[in-house]
C-alpha cells in the first residue's frame, strides 16, 4: 500500500495534464516498497544502501583480522563469550514459535514485536558464532553444529524473502487474495482513467493481464510464468514509458502542455503504470508464494531443532574435554 503526501492543490485523477488539462498541481507518492517517485527517497534509500555496504565491509576487514589469528581464539574469554552469547541468541529463536501457540505469553509483547527480534537473532547470533570459532572448523561435534547454523541461517534468509511476498512490508499484515483483487481493481481503475485516449498502451496492459492470469494446463508453463512474470512486467513498464513519451513530444509540438504538465504527467503515468503491474504480479502470484512458505516452514523448524541439538552437544563436549 502507498501513502501519499498531498499539496491543496492536487488534482483529480481525471483532470489528467496527458489530455491537456491546465489544474494539475504537485502530487507526491511515496511508496512503503517499489519504484522511487522522489529524489528524496532516492537518496534515502541509496544512503540505506551505502551504510549497509559500508557495515558489511567493516565486518569483512574484522572477519579478516580474527580469522588471521591475531586477535583471539575460540578458547579465550572473548572467543567464549562471543559463542555464548551467540549461543543463547540462537536458542532464544524457540521463543518465536512458543509464542506463537501459548496464550500465557500473550501479554509479553505483540508478535510484531517477536517476530522482529527472531529476525534480529537469526542474524546476530550465528554472526557472532562465526566469529566465536574464528572462521575455523576444528572438532567434529563443533562441525556439525557450524554447518547446523549455517544452514539454519540461510533457511532463514530464503524464509525472509518468501515472507515479503506475502505480507505488506516486513511487517505488515498478511495479505489476501481479497486485498490482492483490491489492490488490482484500483490500479485497473487509475490506468483506465491515465490511459483512456491511448487505446494502444492500454491494450498492452491488459494483455499482460490476461496472460498473468490465463489458465494454464501444463505445470512446467505455469512454473516459467511464475519466474518470468516480473522481468516481463519490467520490460512491458519500459516500453508504455517509451508511449507516454511519444505522446509527451506530440503535446509539446502542439503547445498543449508546458514543461512542467509533460513532466507531472510522465510521473504520474509511470506511477500509477507500475502499480498496475506490480498489483497484477501480485495477484496471479500470491497462491504461489503462499504454498512456498507454507513448505520453507515445514523445513525450516527441523533444522532448528538440528541446530538447537548441535549445538547442546558442543557445549557439552567442549565443558567435558
Amino acid at each position: 500500500m502507498t501513502s501519499k503526501a498531498l499539496t491543496p492543490d492536487r488534482p483529480n485523477i481525471d483532470q489528467n495534464p496527458m489530455f491537456g488539462s491546465p489544474n494539475l498541481g504537485p502530487m507526491t507518492e511515496i511508496p512503503a516498497q517499489g519504484p522511487v517517485n522522489s529524489r528524496a527517497e532516492n537518496a534515502l534509500r541509496w544512503s540505506w544502501r551505502i551504510g549497509l555496504g559500508l557495515l558489511a565491509g567493516l565486518l569483512s576487514f574484522f572477519a579478516w583480522l580474527v580469522a588471521s589469528g591475531g586477535v583471539f581464539k575460540a578458547g579465550d574469554d572473548i572467543g567464549y563469550n562471543l559463542g555464548l552469547v551467540g549461543g543463547l541468541m540462537m536458542l532464544s529463536l524457540l521463543l518465536y514459535p512458543v509464542r506463537k501457540r501459548t496464550r500465557l505469553m500473550d501479554r509479553l509483547g505483540s508478535m510484531q514485536a517477536w517476530f522482529r527480534y527472531h529476525q534480529m537473532a537469526g542474524i546476530f547470533g550465528p554472526l557472532l558464532v562465526l566469529f566465536h570459532s574464528t572462521f575455523r572448523i576444528g572438532s567434529m561435534n563443533g562441525r556439525v553444529a557450524l554447518y547446523a547454523m549455517i544452514l539454519v541461517a540461510a533457511s532463514g534468509l530464503v524464509g525472509r524473502f518468501l515472507y515479503r511476498h506475502i505480507h505488506r512490508g516486513m511487517y505488515g499484515q498478511h495479505l489476501s487474495m481479497r486485498d490482492a483483487e483490491e489492490d488490482l481493481k484500483q490500479s485497473a481503475e487509475d490506468v483506465r482513467s491515465i490511459f483512456g485516449e491511448y487505446p494502444q498502451i492500454r491494450a498492452q496492459l491488459a494483455e499482460f493481464r490476461t496472460s498473468a492470469f490465463a489458465h494454464e494446463p501444463s505445470l512446467w508453463k505455469r512454473l516459467w510464468r511464475f519466474a518470468t512474470l516480473k522481468s516481463r512486467g519490467h520490460r512491458l513498464s519500459l516500453s508504455v514509458r517509451d508511449g507516454i513519451k511519444k505522446a509527451l513530444i506530440k503535446a509539446k509540438r502542439e503547445n498543449r502542455l508546458t514543461r512542467h504538465q509533460r513532466i507531472l504527467a510522465y510521473q504520474l503515468a509511470k506511477q500509477k503504470c507500475d502499480a498496475f503491474v506490480d498489483a497484477i504480479c501480485e495477484a496471479a502470484q500470491l497462491s504461489s508464494w503462499e504454498r512456498l512458505f507454507s513448505l520453507w516452514h515445514v523445513l525450516h523448524v527441523p533444522f532448528l531443532y538440528l541446530l538447537l541439538v548441535s549445538g547442546i552437544v558442543h557445549v557439552i563436549a567442549v565443558h567435558m574435554y
